[in-house]
């Protein structure tokens, strides 16, 4: 692509103060690097992402309020993370961190372990306890 011709659509990264590097050719045919805010296809590609993030979010909320499960997992869902990552985070096996999604399990959960969670999740343990998802 020639750097004259490089997209530069309004998408989510010119939102977020963000660009992306691609490489072009410039007019001597050599390759170079130039910045784009973003082109139509990945605009349309991001904005279902983050639709798809949000709905995952909504949903993890609305099972907490039902207490399907616990305040971990929609922090997890806001945090954009999932069980391998959470549980790197806060230095558990993988087992141990979806077990504490089960709401009975949760309610049993030391305020150590809490202190883990909330700490990764940047909010207080208090918070974390007392969100019922409404």
């Amino acid at each position: 692509m020639k750097k004259q011709d490089l997209p530069q659509d309004e998408s989510n990264l010119k939102s977020a103060n963000m660009t992306e590097v691609l490489y072009v050719t410039d007019e001597n045919d050599n390759y170079t690097t130039a910045n784009s805010i973003g082109w139509d296809a990945k605009k349309a590609a991001l904005e279902e992402s983050m639709e798809l993030i949000h709905e995952r979010i909504e949903e993890a909320r609305k099972n907490v309020a039902n207490n399907i499960v616990s305040p971990i997992v929609y922090f997890m869902e806001l945090n954009k993370m999932d069980l391998q990552v959470l549980a790197a985070y806060v230095g558990m096996w993988q087992w141990r961190v979806k077990r504490h999604g089960k709401p009975k399990i949760f309610k049993t959960l030391s305020d150590s372990v809490l202190k883990k969670y909330a700490d990764t999740f940047g909010i207080t343990v208090d918070e974390l306890k007392n969100f019922n998802g409404k």
